[in-house]
Order: C-alpha cells, then sequence, then structure tokens
C-alpha cells in the first residue's frame, strides 16, 4: 500500500503539437512597456471578440495586394519588418510655459508627478453636498455650486446626460479613412467636432495621417467626401471639410480655461467603432495642463480626465455638464486605470484659425513623399541585426505608400535614409521636416543603405491632398 502522505508524482510537460510551425525570424514587435499613445482609429472591420462575447464572426482577412516588382537596381525588401508601436511615456516633469497665441507647434517642458496635488484639488473640489430636509421631512442631499462660481447645467441638474446628448449629439461625427501603405493597407475610424453649417469638422492630425480617401458620418446619417484643409502634427490638430448639401449642425465651444479639477465631463465619439450611434462616457476633470510625450510628438496644455477614452474615440469631444466642448480626446496611458488625455480647447483655438486661414504645416497642396519612418532605436536590434543595418543614424523605413513619390522610386521597408539632397538625415523628425519645405512636383535626391549596401535613388514628390 502506498504511503498518502508521499508526493504525487509530477505530470510530464505537454509534448508540442505534431508539426507546429517555426517562424524563420523572432517576432518583431517592441518591448511592452508603459507608455502614453494617441488614441488610435478603431479598425473598420475589428478582430473578433473573446469567446465570451463572441457574438459576431470574425472579420474575413485582408486580401493580399499585390506589390509588383520593384526596379532592377532595387533588391525586394525583407518581409518581416513591422511598425513598432509609440514609444514610452516620458515621464512628467517640470512646469509647462505657456503657449504663444497662434503658434503652430508650440512646446513645453514635462510637468511633474503630481498624484498628491491632484487628491489635494478633489477634496478642495468647488461641487459640495449640502443636506437638508424637505417639507416632508426627508433628508436629501443638494448640488451647492461654491460661492462666486457659475453653474454649468443643464434642466436644473449637475449633469443631465440625456440633455446634454441631445444638445451635442448632432454635432458628432464619425471619420472614416483610407490607407495604401503596403503593410497595413486597411480602413479606419475616428471621430470629429462639426465647427460651422458649411461641414468644416475639427479632429486629431493623427486620425486623417497617411489617408488616402476620407469619409464623414453625420448622426443624421448623411456620410459625405470630405478632403484636408490643414493640420498642425506636433500639436495633433487637424481641420478636414466635408461636401455637403445641406447645412449641418456645429458645436457649441465652451471655455476649457474656466474647468477645474473635480468638474463633470463626458467623453463622446465612435470608441471602437461599435456602430452607428457615438459611445458616451462619464468622468471628471482629473487634473489640468499636463504634458505628455507620445509617438515622437509633445503634447502640453491637456485635459486629464478618468471618462473613458478608446481607440475610435480621437478627434471626438470633451464636453461640460453644459453640453460645450471643452477639449478634443486625444491620448490614453496605456496599461492604467481611467487616465485619458484631451487637448484643452482654449489652447488649440489659435491653431484652428491658423488652419482656417490656410497656415497650417500640411494641407492639401503639401508635398508628400509616401514613407513612414522609425528612428533606429526604436526598432528591436535583432530587426536591425536582420535588416543588415550598418550605419548608426538615419531615418527607419517601415512602410511605403503604394503609388507615392517614394514607392516609385523603389525605397522598400528595410531601407534606412541617410541623406535628401544636401541634408544629413539623422532622425525620422527630418525627413518630414525636409519634405515640407518642399513643394509638390520638386525633384529630390534620396541616399540610403539597404542591406549594408548605399544606394542613391532621385523622387518626384506628390501632393498629400492626391
Amino acid at each position: 500500500m502506498s504511503d498518502p502522505n508521499s508526493p504525487l508524482p509530477s505530470a510530464p510537460p505537454p509534448a508540442p503539437p505534431f508539426g507546429a510551425p517555426t517562424a524563420p525570424f523572432p517576432p518583431v514587435t517592441p518591448p511592452a512597456a508603459p507608455g502614453s499613445v494617441l488614441a488610435p482609429p478603431a479598425p473598420i472591420d475589428p478582430p473578433a471578440a473573446p469567446p465570451a462575447v463572441a457574438l459576431a464572426p470574425p472579420a474575413p482577412p485582408m486580401p493580399t495586394v499585390p506589390t509588383g516588382s520593384p526596379p532592377a537596381s532595387h533588391p525586394p525588401a525583407p518581409p518581416y519588418l513591422t511598425a513598432p508601436a509609440g514609444p514610452p511615456l516620458i515621464p512628467p516633469a517640470g512646469p509647462v510655459p505657456p503657449r504663444p497665441a497662434g503658434s503652430g507647434s508650440g512646446r513645453a517642458a514635462l510637468m511633474g508627478a503630481v498624484a498628491g496635488a491632484v487628491v489635494a484639488a478633489l477634496v478642495a473640489g468647488l461641487l459640495v453636498l449640502a443636506v437638508g430636509r424637505d417639507d416632508d421631512g426627508v433628508a436629501r442631499a443638494t448640488p451647492v455650486t461654491a460661492p462666486g462660481r457659475p453653474s454649468n447645467t443643464i434642466a436644473g441638474e449637475p449633469l443631465d446626460i440625456q440633455a446634454l446628448l441631445e444638445k451635442v449629439r448632432p454635432s458628432v461625427v464619425t471619420i472614416e479613412t483610407d490607407s495604401n501603405f503596403r503593410r497595413s493597407q486597411s480602413e479606419a475610424a475616428g471621430s470629429g467636432i462639426v465647427l460651422d453649417a458649411e461641414g468644416l469638422v475639427l479632429t486629431n492630425a493623427h486620425v486623417i495621417d497617411g489617408a488616402t480617401g476620407i469619409t464623414v458620418s453625420f448622426a443624421d446619417g448623411r456620410t459625405a467626401p470630405a478632403q484636408l484643409v490643414g493640420s498642425f502634427p506636433d500639436d495633433d490638430v487637424a481641420l478636414v471639410k466635408a461636401r455637403v448639401e445641406e447645412p449641418t449642425t456645429p458645436a457649441e465651444l465652451g471655455s476649457s480655461d474656466a474647468l477645474q479639477v473635480g468638474d463633470d465631463v463626458v467623453a463622446i465619439g465612435n470608441a471602437l467603432n461599435l456602430g452607428a450611434q457615438p459611445s458616451v462616457t462619464k468622468g471628471i476633470v482629473s487634473a489640468k495642463d499636463r504634458s505628455i510625450a507620445a509617438q515622437g510628438i509633445q503634447l502640453d496644455q491637456l485635459i486629464q480626465t478618468d471618462a473613458a477614452i478608446n481607440p475610435g474615440n480621437s478627434g471626438g469631444p470633451l464636453v461640460n455638464a453644459a453640453g460645450q466642448v471643452v477639449g478634443v480626446n486625444t491620448a490614453i496611458i496605456q496599461d492604467s486605470q481611467n487616465v485619458g488625455f484631451s487637448l484643452a480647447i482654449d489652447a488649440i483655438r489659435p491653431l484652428i484659425e491658423d488652419l482656417k486661414a490656410g497656415r497650417g504645416a500640411v494641407d492639401g497642396n503639401t508635398a508628400f513623399l509616401g514613407v513612414s519612418t522609425t528612428n533606429l532605436d526604436e526598432q528591436p536590434a535583432d530587426v536591425l541585426r536582420t535588416a543588415g543595418v550598418e550605419v548608426d543614424s538615419g531615418a527607419f523605413v517601415v512602410d511605403v505608400q503604394i503609388g507615392s513619390a517614394a514607392d516609385i522610386a523603389g525605397l522598400r521597408e528595410g531601407d534606412v535614409i541617410t541623406r535628401i539632397d544636401s541634408i544629413d538625415v539623422t532622425t525620422k523628425e527630418q525627413v518630414g521636416e525636409v519634405i515640407r519645405e518642399r513643394s509638390p512636383g520638386d525633384e529630390i535626391r534620396i541616399e540610403y543603405q539597404r542591406a549594408g549596401e548605399l544606394g542613391t535613388t532621385s523622387a518626384t514628390l506628390g501632393r498629400r491632398g492626391g
């Protein structure tokens, strides 16, 4: 008889399934790290939901797009490259100086950690509850606004969601974009805010970045093609104009400067592209004047909120209790709990006026090369090694738009752009800076490294507006 106290024999580890495939290259994804990212547009055909909520069939696979044969002088690119996710959040540090009025690329140092300050601000919040008794003797809590502070309410309540939606919903739109980049050829959806009766829509620059086609869907069911009016990519602000035949309903813009920590706010937008009606999430102002670094740009004078912001919410409004737009939802912190950011409407008003006047950093007449690049230090070492990269600086090409100037010139994924005309390129930002100084139709000379060998090509720049 065996000893009942003896340990049970351990089971042998399961054998791998027969014929399991092996990958010729390791996964090319950057290290997972908490960070600030621009809330991406939601895919038009999202992947199937987890089994617990898998009510819809999975999306069909994306059809293969023939890429054609590159010129004989350009060997084919390796097929294993993937674009990295945005860089990790740079920890806030230092005060934020005010942005000069009308500046399209204002910058500020990052702010210090403020968890304690947020708690203190919430404790000192201006909305308190005074407990009294009605005529029937029942004790009830009544909202009381602090002295000297006007009450932003609808229908006499601190936050009447139904009344708020009735006011705001006609001015919230879905923005769908097409992209012809080789490895990301797809459709995506974000949100926008109607600014006038003629179809002018405010959104984030990253919602329409790289788009080859833009469509705006309105709350009344209308859809219309749209074109880029202009954008400030470094401030994540853009305007598009929908070609409409009937008047559109503009949103009422409020004052973000008048907000205080603890105020009720509501985020509205096409979260996760779930349906025709926008998603609505409620929260409070968690902090003001935040600064973050996300995906190569620094954003400042942000409103932090615990109202849920998800992919597809980008470009949608953050509204106060009076149904006025006080922010544009733009960024989230990965792996966090209820930490989202919106561009403060008062901070971007000068940028909106600049875009209306045709003074954007990018517009439909801006020169366009058609590449997506990263810095070399943003790619894992094994990717650089496999691609044969032997330079220390440059712009690493992760994607090329089909039919663009870069595609016609023969640039491919895995190339490292090192020089454009007489300008040495050491970072991805320099590529954009150089191209924005040129005009559509200009010819540029590009030097690059591919698989350890140097190459040179010429490209005739296209027009961003198509």
